[in-house]
């Protein structure tokens, strides 16, 4: 191998960027323009700023670190999604460098469409866009219970509680359609559908821990009313834990690798003016992107491949989400949801 590729999300840089950003994650997708105004208020009222940038490259010069004092030579290149640096570009770059394959590394720790096929579709997309030349990609697997991620939140969530007293402890992540997740594929226990490796992920989080009670919920709905999403939403089950006398909150966004606007909007924003409203103490972990056992954890997933070191786990679902060039790893796995022509 001759390089790690990072590849994300994306997110703007100025206020300029924003709308055509958003453009660009919902091409296709048949959103309201009000539904585009509304986030667009949302990112300007952060100075036109996603954080998520700025945190890969902080992470990505921590992995770049771990993997200078491992020994190990390999250039990080990074391409995004939605927005600049696109990965298309960045491949192109890596083509002009000489690299004739690399590993990727996805910024999503879970199966599901959006969480893991779409960056099949990603590393498809920019290969073809190279075209001749390009480089053999191998995607890095899921990490969702690779114990570094487990410690990491459970940590942060103790940090978040010291001091907060009773509280309740709630995990949370991004909600997707139904049909999506029932999309998630084989095998047929489960193993790469993403809610229940969101649950399974707060489980392990709750045992680090020593909590036998506490809640998974979801956040970041964008979809039209009339289509069923996972549920329960973050602000109405804060709503439901205040009417059973819940003093405090910690939340977890155990879904997420790093605090980009949308935690930082639903979360920090949004639930933390919910709780205020309704008297509750209010915490929240942070995402393990800037701890230092993350860049460990992106490091072993590399070893994996260079050296054939374990694979690192602690459920007993099965491995999956690494692919070469794109080709999802399994038929019918992970395929997106069937929208509405309606």
């Amino acid at each position: 191998m001759d390089a790690l590729l990072w590849l994300s999300f994306g997110g703007p840089e100025k206020p300029a960027d924003v709308r055509p950003f958003l453009e660009n994650v919902t091409r296709g997708r048949g959103v309201p323009p009000e539904r585009l105004d509304e986030v667009e208020q949302h990112y300007l009222g952060f100075g036109g700023v996603s954080p998520i940038n700025a945190l890969n490259r902080s992470a990505i010069e921590a992995v770049e670190a771990e993997l200078a004092e491992q020994g190990i030579d390999l250039p990080v290149y990074f391409g995004n999604r939605n927005w600049y640096p696109m990965v298309e570009d960045t491949l192109a770059d890596m083509v002009r460098d000489g690299v004739t394959s690399a590993l990727v590394f996805p910024t999503s720790a879970y199966g599901g469409y959006s969480a893991c096929r779409q960056y099949d579709e990603d590393i498809t997309r920019a290969r073809a866009a190279v075209g001749d030349g390009a480089p053999d990609l191998t995607k890095l697997r899921q990490f969702f219970d690779h114990p570094l991620f487990v410690s990491a939140f459970a940590d942060a969530v103790r940090a978040a509680a010291d001091g907060l007293g009773e509280y309740r402890l709630v995990f949370t992540a991004h909600s997707v359609p139904m049909s999506a997740d029932a999309a998630a594929g084989p095998p047929a226990e489960g193993g790469h559908r993403y809610s229940k490796q969101v649950a399974e992920a707060a489980r392990m989080v709750a045992l680090d821990l020593g909590v036998t009670e506490y809640d998974v919920v979801w956040q970041s709905r964008s979809g039209p009313p009339q289509v069923p999403w996972l549920e329960p939403d973050i602000l109405d089950h804060l709503d439901a834990l205040h009417a059973k006398g819940v003093p405090a909150v910690v939340l977890c966004p155990v879904g997420f690798v790093s605090d980009h606007l949308e935690v930082v909007w639903d979360l920090d924003t949004e639930a933390a003016e919910k709780a205020s409203e309704l008297g509750m103490g209010f915490a929240r972990a942070a995402a393990p992107s800037g701890d230092p056992r993350f860049a460990q954890l992106v490091v072993e997933l590399v070893r994996e491949h260079l050296s054939d070191a374990p694979a690192r786990k602690l459920s007993d679902f099965p491995v999956a989400g690494c692919t070469l060039n794109g080709a999802p790893c399994a038929v019918g796995c992970c395929e997106p949801a069937q929208r509405s022509r309606r």
